[in-house]
């Protein structure tokens, strides 16, 4: 029989993160691997989800979300970043960041059209551009004094004719990046001399360190009206398996992502949505204090990292520390990782293959530190049997 599987997508198999999770499992080794915190959200946002359920809120919510959370979404973007949008209009709930991504490429890119991406990328976004039928144009991310940024001339020799979209994410995973205001100052000015359209994942909104500010895209002149931005709740509030998300945009965006989403999954589940909406509503107090102990992990991570041996990246948001493996010896990060759970009982991520050009981030691995001070110190010193 022939392959079942389209050709478009054959290039996929199991995600990095199934394979090294269950390599993880199998061997007993601490999993600093998949990106999800070991310890949950706020105790107050967990018990409106559980009231959510008890009230009996568990039935189809309105497919483009509940309004209270649409509420939430649109009061937190005009008081953070003083971005206004309508509830009713310009806000669409979605099943986590991953599917108001690919609703919204799928939406607004399809066969011949080209959509902009900067490598390393999450897996998600090559298998969304895939499934759009549309090809990606890579733009690399490389180290310069101590985070990885791109080449503005790069990103410009990248757009052409058929471009349609550039896919922007910031706070960046895996690289640990987030975008100056000049940065994406030079993304934006593309955007609008060959009037493509962004799409912004911000699922890290809240997580940088070091005072340093993420600024969304659509805050940038003329870039409100040409920008789709997603995030979620799951990792600004520790609620990864809660899945809910949502897109903002103006309306005739929404409109373009809701025809594509409401075949995926038509609605979101109701009780979390009630409970993101509590959270949003009352986020200051657990939103710094989770910053603060992330920092914290991370420079514990990155200390135990550089006594370890390796040459490291510290991060300036989300749950992520780029690693070189070269000062130990190593060059392949696929090998590396697949021994690693057995060599020293740890589980890593192999950055190239969040490459289009894997031999570009062949030396470097991703480790999670969103974890417990305890994991972090033993998987510290279970790495440093590798030196």
């Amino acid at each position: 029989m022939s392959e079942p599987l389209v050709e478009r997508m054959r290039e996929f198999g199991e995600t990095i993160f199934a394979e090294m999770s269950a390599r993880a499992a199998a061997t007993g080794a601490i999993n600093l691997g998949q990106g999800f915190p070991d310890t949950d959200g706020p105790p107050a946002m967990l018990e409106a989800a559980v009231e959510a359920i008890r009230s009996g809120g568990n039935q189809y919510p309105p497919g483009p979300g509940l309004p209270e959370l649409r509420e939430a979404v649109a009061a937190q973007r005009l008081d953070r970043y003083g971005l206004a949008f309508d509830p009713a209009t310009e806000v669409y709930v979605t099943v986590g960041a991953t599917e108001g991504i690919a609703a919204s490429v799928m939406a607004l890119a399809g066969p011949g059209d080209e959509v902009i991406v900067f490598e390393p990328y999450y897996d998600s976004y090559a298998a969304t551009i895939a499934l759009a039928g549309a090809a990606r144009r890579p733009v690399m991310l490389r180290p310069v004094e101590g985070r990885f940024t791109f080449d503005p001339d790069e990103l410009r020799a990248a757009v052409g004719p058929r471009t349609r979209l550039i896919l922007v994410n910031s706070p960046h995973n895996p690289a640990g990046t987030v975008f100056t205001r000049d940065e994406l100052e030079v993304i934006a000015g593309v955007c609008r001399e060959h009037d493509l359209v962004a799409v912004t994942d911000e699922v890290y909104e809240y997580l940088t360190f070091d005072g340093v500010e993420h600024v969304p895209l659509a805050t940038l002149d003329g870039m409100r009206e040409r920008t789709v931005t997603v995030s979620s709740v799951g990792k600004s509030f520790s609620v990864t398996g809660w899945k809910t998300g949502w897109v903002t945009a103006p309306a005739r965006y929404v409109r373009a992502v809701q025809t594509v989403k409401q075949f995926l999954t038509y609605a979101t589940g109701g009780p979390w949505q009630r409970a993101a909406a509590y959270g949003l509503r009352n986020e200051l107090p657990w939103v710094a204090e989770l910053r603060a102990s992330l920092e914290a992990k991370r420079d514990r991570l990155v200390g135990g990292l550089e006594a370890a041996g390796f040459e490291v990246y510290r991060p300036q948001g989300t749950y992520f520390v780029q690693a070189d493996i070269r000062p130990l010896g190593f060059t392949d990060g696929i090998e590396f990782c697949k021994a690693l759970p057995e060599k020293a009982g740890v589980v890593a991520i192999p950055t190239q293959v969040f490459y289009d050009h894997p031999e570009a981030g062949a030396h470097f691995v991703r480790f999670a530190f969103c974890k417990k001070d305890e994991v972090i110190d033993e998987a510290v010193e279970r790495l440093g049997r590798l030196a």
